[in-house]
């Protein structure tokens, strides 16, 4: 049986990561060059896929074409390693498995960087090779541009008749980095005679499947989706990623309810979220007919000016409950919404707004001039947070530089997510500095002198927050982080969302021995996905059992699931009340409604008493 005829009546599992387990083994090389020098660990991963329930497996040769090899010397080599790639498959497929021969993308975030024709050579010559060794498919796979796709589809429809697998990678939830929407993106490759469409990479199972529900089910092809294990981390110099196999199980049958028949794993991906996937499905028939959600529309409100003077937070906390509200810079170049959320917020009676350093390392308005505005239109204290990631030493200074002249002198100095979490994956995060690093430079800038020693002519009066992330192993080592980052200079904290009581009391116990005040980060969640995305897919955020479970009983309900998010956080003010001055609101998808009024119940009176009766009993900040 073909394996488009196995498709025409079941689900088929895929493989998932190959270059993500060399890497965790310590192999940093070219890794399609081991099909050569190290066939046998090939096999075994190959292997491991299979035992894990894959029946369709790709051979190592994301990228074993001209263009990538070059890099290592090993241009002349591509017989040799695609050859070997098929090879090794084969031996580990045996009759349990079909075959496919995998062709990568090229073109990134700047596709004109390689043209065409070097893109058509080199992939024509990738291509024999795999068809000349005999494989039962090709995958072409984390296609970024959409032109580069078509063409290299259209020269393999016309070579082979073999099942060809078309799939590609987004910048944003729904639409190519070119702004094709995702649906006439499959759509095209279907008519270009591709016989399964679908995604792969850099989106986790949340994100994927959001894209998939606005997608309909295809012509003539299937689909296929490879989601990422979860959104990458950068912790000591190494990506890594969180996401377990649970969290696979769970999202399957979603996946084959948006009529998914071809279901694998892409970055991060294990045998054991494979694993997840078979024993999920297994049995389960294709999905014949679906319902497609449309995009949502948006609104525009006008934005309203005016102006005040703030005192500093770190001074602020110490002496009284203070609230500080996260509103993410918009996407867009609409401001409207953003002005008139901050004004809300403000009503509420919130001390700062702070501003992301294009948070998910997705480029955002500026953070400096959104805070310039919010603070000269509406009398807003802003705390922008400045990333280690966008920017070099030199570029750093140069920043700072201008936040000072601009008079907004508060600060969250962060690491920041790296490149490859956002829209343009192909992008260098810099890194010159890490977060313990930049709060001693912005320290440095305070005494008038640069990261150099160079003299400044006058002193920088900033405020400088650090961030705490409790939601670790080991609270133990989170919080010898932030003794370092007290040392370095940090005046206060921010901490990422918590959502248990219990962990708040664990937080109190081990932070109480420092002098540096501490904002507890809150957000409200707005459904189950929301909040089973948030706990599986975002690096250092965890939700409680207990919570998810609240959330997952209403998940048919939308306004009652948001109705018990604001309730979740109320009870979480409540309890952090009893414990901390500060609380740090996050606004989730810009819905500054509910931050607005749950920075209004924590301005309270019955928070203003809860926080008397505590200081009554000598609690320390």
């Amino acid at each position: 049986m073909s394996l488009l005829d196995k498709m025409e009546k079941e689900i088929i599992i895929a493989d998932g990561a190959m270059g993500t387990l060399l890497y965790s083994y310590g192999t940093d090389f070219c890794f399609e060059e081991l099909n050569v020098s190290q066939p046998g660990h090939i096999q075994n991963i190959h292997q491991a896929y299979i035992d894990a329930g894959a029946t369709l497996i790709q051979t190592n040769t994301y990228a074993a074409n001209y263009l990538k090899l070059q890099r290592y010397g090993l241009e002349d080599h591509v017989k040799e390693i695609n050859s070997a790639a098929v090879t090794v498959a084969r031996k580990a497929a045996g009759n349990h498995a079909f075959v496919a021969g995998t062709i990568g993308g090229n073109r990134g975030i700047k596709p004109h960087s390689i043209s065409i024709e070097e893109i058509k050579r080199s992939f024509r010559e990738q291509l024999y090779c795999l068809l000349m060794e005999g494989v039962d498919a090709i995958l072409l796979e984390t296609y970024y541009d959409l032109k580069e796709l078509e063409t290299v589809l259209s020269i393999a429809r016309k070579e082979t008749a073999l099942p060809l697998i078309a799939q590609v990678s987004l910048q944003e939830t729904g639409i190519m980095q070119d702004h094709t929407p995702i649906s006439e993106a499959l759509s095209r490759l279907d008519a270009l005679g591709a016989d399964i469409v679908g995604l792969n990479c850099r989106l986790g199972p949340h994100h994927m499947l959001l894209t998939l529900e606005e997608v309909p089910l295809p012509q003539k092809a299937y689909l296929s989706a490879y989601p990422n294990a979860s959104l990458p981390a950068y912790t000591d110099g190494k990506f890594h990623y969180e996401g377990d196999a649970e969290y696979f199980r769970q999202s399957a049958k979603a996946f084959r309810n948006q009529g998914v028949r071809l279901l694998g794993g892409c970055c991060g991906t294990t045998p054991a979220h494979i694993r997840a996937f078979s024993d999920e499905l297994k049995g389960s028939p294709p999905l014949e007919k679906k319902e497609v959600r449309e995009p949502k529309a948006k609104i525009r409100i006008m934005p309203k000016e005016a102006q005040r003077d703030l005192p500093p937070l770190q001074d602020l906390v110490k002496k009284r409950q203070s609230v500080i509200v996260e509103l993410d810079p918009p996407r867009k170049l609409e401001t409207d919404k953003f002005f008139a959320g901050a004004k809300a917020l403000q009503d509420a009676g919130i001390d700062a707004i702070t501003l992301a350093d294009n948070s998910l390392a997705s480029p955002r308005i500026s953070n400096e001039a959104l805070g310039y505005l919010a603070k000269n239109r509406l009398g807003l204290r802003p705390l922008i947070h400045l990333t280690c990631r966008d920017r070099n030493i030199i570029g750093l200074q140069s920043h700072l530089m201008g936040l000072h002249t601009l008079g907004l002198h508060d600060i969250l100095a962060i690491t920041g997510d790296p490149a490859r979490v956002g829209d343009f994956p192909g992008a260098s995060s810099v890194y010159d500095m890490s977060s313990f690093e930049l709060i001693q430079m912005i320290k440095q800038l305070n005494e008038g002198r640069s990261i150099s020693g160079k003299d400044l002519g006058q002193k920088a009066a900033f405020s400088v927050a650090a961030a705490f992330n409790p939601n670790v192993r080991s609270l133990e080592k989170a919080v010898q982080r932030l003794e370092k980052k007290a040392e370095c200079g940090a005046d206060y904290f921010i901490t990422q969302p918590v959502f248990s009581e219990e962990k708040l009391m664990e937080i109190y116990e081990a932070t109480k021995h420092m002098e540096q005040p501490i904002y507890i980060g809150l957000m409200p969640l707005t459904s189950s996905r929301n909040a089973d995305f948030l706990h599986n897919e975002v690096p250092g955020i965890k939700i409680s059992d207990k919570i998810r479970e609240r959330m997952n009983s209403l998940k048919d309900d939308p306004l009652q699931s948001v109705r018990e998010g604001i309730s979740i956080s109320k009870e979480l003010i409540d309890a952090a009340a009893e414990l901390f001055n500060g609380i740090y609101l996050i606004t989730p998808f810009m819905k500054y409604e509910l931050t607005a009024e749950l920075a209004a119940y924590a301005r309270s009176e019955k928070l203003k008493t809860a926080r008397r009766s505590r200081n009554a009993k000598d609690f320390s900040i």
